[in-house]
């Protein structure tokens, strides 16, 4: 590559590629299917969740929150629970 190098814009966690770098390279898709799902990154989840936007107590949400990563599952849980407990009708 004969590019005139700006320092400033050279970034050592990931370096521009080489030459050699790309001759030694290879299409994802032909990479075996047991790797290329591994590289895919998180696989879907069989039952998804919706987005919504919901106001809380700020007393109920500190309490989710100050119990750590995982505190939003952990509200679904709870009103799921209350759900088999309490009759909407």
């Amino acid at each position: 590559m004969n590019k005139k190098l700006k320092p400033e814009l050279i970034d050592e966690d990931n370096p521009e590629w080489t030459d050699d770098m790309f001759e030694h390279s290879v299409r994802f898709d032909s990479l075996p299917e047991a790797l290329q799902s591994k590289l895919r990154g998180r696989p879907k989840a069989a039952v998804t969740k919706e987005r919504i936007t919901i106001r809380l107590s700020k007393d109920v949400l500190e309490r989710f929150r100050a119990s750590g990563d995982g505190w939003q599952t952990r509200v679904d849980a709870a009103l799921k629970d209350w759900l088999n407990t309490h009759s909407l009708t």
